[in-house]
Formats: C-alpha cells, sequence, structure tokens
C-alpha cells in the first residue's frame, strides 16, 4: 500500500477534518486512523470502503493504483424520479460533447 497513508492524510487536510472526525466517521480509534497515515498499520478491506465514502472516492485511488482522483457521486439517498433526471442530464452532455469533438466537415 505504497502512498495510502500520504493519500489518505492530503484526502482528510484537504476535506478539513481532523484525524478524530475520520475515526468516529469508520467506527475506528483516532490512533488507527494516525496508524494508518504514518504507514504503520493497513486498514481492513471493510474500513478502505468507509474511507473511500468518506472521501467520496475509489478505493484504487486510495490504495494508488490509480493516479487522478475521480470523484465518486453518492445518490442512495435520491429518489427514483431525481435519478431519472440525473441519467437523462447525463445523457444530454455525453451527446453535447460528443457533438462538440466531432471533426468539422469541410466543403470542397
Amino acid at each position: 500500500m505504497h502512498g495510502f497513508g500520504a493519500r489518505l492524510k492530503q484526502l482528510r487536510q484537504a476535506s478539513g477534518l481532523t484525524q478524530k472526525q475520520i475515526a468516529e466517521r469508520i467506527w475506528v480509534s483516532k490512533a488507527a486512523v494516525s496508524n494508518y497515515e504514518l504507514y504503520d498499520r493497513c486498514p481492513t478491506p471493510e474500513i478502505l470502503i468507509k474511507l473511500a465514502r468518506v472521501f467520496h472516492v475509489s478505493t484504487d485511488y486510495l490504495l494508488g493504483i490509480e493516479q487522478q482522483q475521480q470523484q465518486i457521486l453518492e445518490v442512495s439517498d435520491l429518489t427514483a424520479e431525481d435519478m431519472e433526471i440525473i441519467e437523462n442530464l447525463i445523457e444530454h452532455l455525453r451527446r453535447k460533447n460528443l457533438e462538440k469533438s466531432k471533426p468539422i466537415e469541410q466543403d470542397l
């Protein structure tokens, strides 16, 4: 888990959270969070998933497998109607971006 501790610390500080606040959110001790950041201890898969959810990133990003942070949207508390609106918006944006990326045809 090379880089995990540094990445965890960077995400925590960027979020403005303390080790104690993270510990409370993932149900571990403050010392455990400190140990994760200092590379003294590796989190269990369950804790890794909880950390990913806290920071809205993938577990691969936390582990250093992915180099670019990709935001993960938490939508579990949205209604079916909300989800349909979001899906329609995403499809609209994809079509718009596809149109922008098409080469311009020149008349000869």
